[in-house]
């Protein structure tokens, strides 16, 4: 059994992709209606997909929803659960709160994981008695259309929680990657923020406008970070990473060396980007609705793409 605590976006990305892995799932909040509009959401989304042939899975719509239940007490939740996934708001006070309590009621071999974009496993779990058994799994949204998941542990993780996380995780069709140390940021967000102030430096000198500066990683870099990551770029774009090194070493030194420093990201440019993504798509809840579904069904057909081509 897989547990989903909080039935948020989130919460519920999980336990689509856990009841698609053919799992039990029981998804937990305190508040009943919560539970019943997300148990009505993942329905409705899981019938759109088995409609337009893109459920995850070997089973009908109809038999992972089965597969889910719900509840509101966390020791009922808790209980028969080999893994629990933590799904609650980006609040450090709440988190420890939460596996407070979970430190109390589970046994010896739950694992307990949270899906934190960027708090430390350190500033999580230290002090419980179940630290051992306590990790990050950090899914990249929405976790049903991108399959990365970042498995960071506690210093006083035991490694065999670290693997039976990363095997249940390809178990269910993600794309694990383990951290042998935590880092401030892990590491999606290291290289996403590392992307987005160069970009915020380029607009911000005026070297480039904002729509034209997302054309270059939309139709351009990511185009190819689809499919293989920069290591590997520069394997293939030499005759292999030292090849790569000794032909373009002073280059990039040299490039490297002209950045700016760390961007404050307020003032006019927050304006002028704004200004320019807003014209582009108003900032209007349906607006943004219809592109984020625009985005999803991108997403979408992607992950179908990779698959056939892996399977090829």
């Amino acid at each position: 059994t897989f547990f989903s605590l909080f039935s948020g976006l989130i919460g519920r990305s999980w336990a689509m992709v856990f009841a698609a892995g053919g799992f039990k799932v029981k998804l937990y909040d305190i508040a009943q209606q919560q539970l019943t509009s997300a148990l009505e959401s993942i329905r409705k989304q899981m019938k759109e997909m088995e409609k337009s042939g893109v459920l995850k899975g070997a089973l009908s719509a109809d038999q992972q929803l089965a597969l889910i239940s719900v509840c509101t007490d966390l020791k009922a939740a808790a209980e028969g659960a080999t893994f629990i996934q933590e799904c609650t708001p980006e609040n450090l006070e709440l988190k420890k709160k939460i596996f407070g309590q979970l430190d109390l009621i589970v046994g010896d071999k739950v694992i307990l994981s949270s899906s934190t974009s960027c708090l430390l496993p350190s500033k999580l779990f230290t002090g419980l008695k179940h630290v051992k058994q306590c990790i990050v799994s950090h899914p990249v949204n929405p976790p049903y259309f991108v399959p990365l998941v970042e498995i960071v542990p506690h210093p006083e993780t035991d490694p065999s929680t670290t693997e039976r996380t990363y095997a249940l995780m390809k178990k269910i069709g993600q794309s694990p990657v383990k951290l042998n140390r935590e880092i401030e940021g892990f590491v999606l967000n290291r290289l996403q923020y590392a992307v987005i102030s160069e970009a915020w430096r380029l607009v911000g000198e005026g070297v480039i406008s904002p729509t034209d500066l997302d054309l270059v990683m939309s139709d351009g870099l990511g185009m190819r970070y689809a499919f293989i990551g920069p290591l590997e770029t520069m394997h293939l774009n030499a005759e292999g990473v030292s090849n790569y090194c000794e032909r373009y070493a002073e280059g990039m030194r040299l490039v490297l060396n002209t950045f700016g420093p760390v961007p404050e990201f307020s003032g006019e440019i927050v304006q002028k980007v704004n200004q320019a993504l807003s014209e582009k798509i108003p900032v209007v809840p349906k607006v943004l609705d219809a592109r984020r579904k625009w985005r999803d069904e991108c997403l979408t057909g992607l992950a179908k793409l990779k698959t056939q081509m892996k399977s090829d």
